[in-house]
Formats: C-alpha cells, structure tokens, sequence
C-alpha cells in the first residue's frame, strides 16, 4: 500500500507535483493550492492510501521536487 500525505496549507502553488504527479494533483482554481485528489482530510493533512504500486515513482518525484517539503509518501 503507497500512503501519500499533502499539509496543504504550507502550499505555494508551485505545481511541481501536478507535474509529475496528474493522476493524483491538481491546483484548485479557489486558492492556487496544491489538492491531493481522493484524499481524506484531518487536522490539515490530506491522505490518499492506495492499493495501487504504480503510483509510487511519480509520487516520489513530487515529493522530491517540491520546494516547501509538504508531500509525504510511504510504502507501508
């Protein structure tokens, strides 16, 4: 299982992790902000869980290119 977490308040909306990441960000057209799609939301985090391993090395690549460090990805 690949756990994604996104602190989208800390956003900047850079779009690095739609860029390596679209099947699983998008920049909301409210507020500029990174939204992890299909994510449960608690305390400020986003959580995505997800069965899917395929998922893993674009996710990887988001959360290595964003510049305030705010994805979180594991594989549990």
């Amino acid at each position: 299982m690949i756990v994604i977490t996104l602190q989208r308040k800390k956003c900047i909306g850079c779009n690095y992790c739609v860029e390596f990441a679209p099947e699983q960000y998008r920049i909301s057209k409210k507020d500029g902000k990174s939204v992890l799609l299909q994510s449960v939301e608690k305390k400020g985090f986003h959580t995505l869980k997800s069965l899917d391993e395929s998922i893993l090395d674009a996710n990887l690549k988001a959360k290595e290119a964003c510049p305030v460090k705010i994805i979180s990805v594991k594989q549990v």
